[in-house]
């Protein structure tokens, strides 16, 4: 099981990383999926991924618009909630 775990890991690294499609407009589309799907995990961490990648509120308000459009009233409400209040939190100037 380490092993699977391990090779997941380089997995998923590997598709982070800066291709023809950059690393924030992956951050961007893993926020929407996570969104979609209501990951309350992965909606912070791709929040996150987002703000560290330079996303603006805009952007993201625009992805989760998006997401809205295919999840509905659900996905909506995950976003109003949980991603405004990381936005707040995670993008507070650091003391």
């Amino acid at each position: 099981m380490p092993q699977l775990a391990k090779k997941y890991s380089a997995f998923t690294e590997a598709c982070f990383k800066e291709g023809e499609v950059s690393q924030k407009e992956k951050q961007m589309i893993a926020l929407g999926i996570s969104i979609f799907s209501q990951d309350e995990y992965c909606i912070i961490y791709h929040t996150k991924g987002c703000l560290d990648q330079g996303c603006s509120e805009q952007e993201i308000l625009e992805t989760i618009g998006v997401t809205a459009a295919f999840g509905g009233g659900a996905a909506m409400s995950q976003a109003v909630t949980l991603v405004q209040e990381c936005i707040k939190d995670l993008d507070q100037p650091k003391h």
